[in-house]
Formats: C-alpha cells, structure tokens, sequence
C-alpha cells in the first residue's frame, strides 16, 4: 500500500477527465484522476484490497475510454473469466457518470491473498473482455471483444486498439490508497486512481504502419512481420513507458503538471476540463418495471417476510416492494 499526503481540503474532488494535445508529435489523448468518485464505489463494497485495486484500474480505464463519446449515450467495460473475480462491470453514461461493481468468489480471493497471487492476471484468468458502446435505443450497439488470457487490463486495452480501431495507442493506470482526512479531521484511507491514454494520430494515415495479424496456432515458421513504427509516435511511447504509478495518484502531482514532466520539450496543450461523477442508473420506476416482466409464480418465490426485496449490485439501494402492488394473489 502507497499512502501519499492529501492536500486538498476534505469534500474537494479531484475526479477529472483533461483532454490534451502534442502537436509536435501528432498525438492526443486524455488524462483522468478519480478520487471521490472511486472511493464512494469502493468505500461502498468494501471489497478486498486486491479486488479494490483492480476494479479501480477498470473504472480509470472505462473513464478514459468513455469520455471520448461525441453523443449522449454509455461506454460498458465487462469481463468475465475463470479466475477468482469472475467479473467486473463498469458502466459510464456519457458525458460524466460512472458505476461500477465487481463478482467474486470470497474463498477463492482469500487463498489468492494468502498465497500472493493478486495480480490482475492472477485475479481475473482466462476469458474475454467486452467493450460496448450502447448509443441508445434506436441505434446499433458496437461491441469489441478481447482475450483475457494472462495480460493486464492495460495490455487488453491496448489489443482493444489495435484490433478495432488500428490506432497507435498506450494507456497507462494505476490505482493506490491514499491518507487523506475525513469528517471531523479525522485521519482515514481513501482511493485514488489516476490514468492517461495518447494515441498517434498523424494528418497523413500513411505514417500508422499496417501489422498483419497475430498468427494465432499457425505453424512455428508463420509469423507477423515486424513493423518500424513513425519516430514520433516511438518519442511518445517511450515518453509515457517513464510514467512511475505514483505519478498518476499523487495529490500534489496535477494531471497538467503530469503532462509538462513528459511533454515540455515538444509543448503540450491541454483543454477545458471535464468532471467525473458517480452516479447510478437505478429507479424505483426501473426496478418495478423489471418485476412486472417476471411470471406472477416467479415473484412469488421472490417474496420474503411478505415483501419482495431488491438491491442494486452497483449502488446498494434497496428496494422493498408488496407483492399486492403487481395484483399477485399469495396463494
């Protein structure tokens, strides 16, 4: 664990998306820190610290990826795979709102703790990591899937680009705990996440190689031919592999003080703001309508002490309901 100083007075956010630009190396991309908005999600759950961090790499990814939306709709981030957490799901509605919640097996994640496997490879297995973006109702969803097969949830992004878009991408994350104040003075830990993703986007597409795919179980003597990538995006690449994890959670480190450590030789821009609010999706209006879809036998057997209960996975809002209210007799 990493605790830092907090300098900021209590109730202060830090959750910011700052979008940025490098002309000199035709790169843009996007920083983002998270501070009260991940630590009410995680606070919330209290998951163990292992599934804490990861959930928090998720959020600091889906924020990064979400927050490029042009239009009034959701960016989901969902995994599911074999090893102890069986999934994450992260959920941001453009242009600021995000939630997000994790699956796992409590007994598993324990031995996990106990024999140091908690790595995100280690805590996440095998399985796929599915990107949507959800438009609205009248609209087509786009998916892109990728293998969780023993990578971080940064190497997955990074196929994620690779495969769909075929831009020059990289992403860095990090999540720490941080000691920071709380009601009354009170000394306490808090999560913080922090990430950047840049991309190489050049005015003459010539200057993005083309890579032949990865040649999956083809033969030993079939390979992918390597390819020299532009010498400005090979600066920013090097330029973003020098980022220290602490570097993205830090307090005292700003996202634009961030970006003049990597960039102020080549001059960097950086643009208005944007807040980062955790905020669910939930309704009593919503819940109500999803068990009015259900057969009156299967509310029956949702009815417990009299009153059929339901709590949002993402928020833990519950919601009591009387079965009378759906016209279910209790026989």
């Amino acid at each position: 664990m990493t605790d830092f100083p907090a300098t900021t007075a209590p109730g202060v956010s830090s959750d910011i998306i700052l979008p940025f630009q490098v002309d000199a190396l035709d790169a843009r991309g996007r920083t983002v820190h998270l501070g009260d908005a991940l630590d009410r999600i995680l606070e919330r759950h209290a998951y163990p610290e292992p599934i804490a961090r990861l959930l928090g790499e998720a959020v600091a990814l889906t924020v990064l990826l979400g927050s490029s939306l042009k239009f009034d709709g959701r960016f989901i981030f969902q995994t599911r795979s074999d090893g102890p957490v069986h999934m994450l799901v992260v959920d941001f509605t453009a242009p600021d709102g995000v939630r997000a919640c994790a699956r796992f097996d409590a007994e598993e994640v324990a031995v996990a703790i106990a024999e140091g496997r908690t790595s995100p490879a280690e805590l996440l297995g095998n399985g796929h990591l599915a990107m949507t973006v959800d438009q609205g109702p009248d609209m087509s969803r786009y998916q892109g899937v990728v293998p969780l097969d023993g990578r971080s949830l940064e190497d997955a992004a990074h196929q994620y680009f690779a495969q769909s878009e075929q831009i020059p991408t990289r992403v860095r994350l990090a999540v720490a705990e941080v000691l920071t104040r709380g009601d009354g003075g009170k000394a306490r830990h808090a999560w913080r996440a922090g990430g950047l993703m840049v991309q190489f986007l050049p005015e003459n597409p010539d200057r993005i190689p083309t890579r032949d795919l990865d040649p999956g179980d083809a033969p030993d003597d079939v390979y992918a031919e390597p390819v020299d990538d532009d010498d400005a995006w090979t600066e920013v690449s090097s330029l973003v592999g020098t980022i220290a994890d602490h570097e993205l959670t830090d307090p005292d480190v700003s996202a634009e003080r961030l970006l003049f450590r990597l960039f102020h030789e080549r001059g960097v821009r950086v643009f208005d703001p944007h807040p980062v609010t955790e905020r669910c999706r939930c309704s009593r209006d919503k819940v109500t309508e999803m068990l009015t879809s259900f057969t009156p036998d299967d509310r029956r057997d949702m009815v417990k002490d009299g009153t059929i209960q339901v709590v949002c996975e993402f928020c833990s809002t519950a919601y009591d309901f009387d079965p009378a209210t759906f016209g279910d007799d209790e026989s």
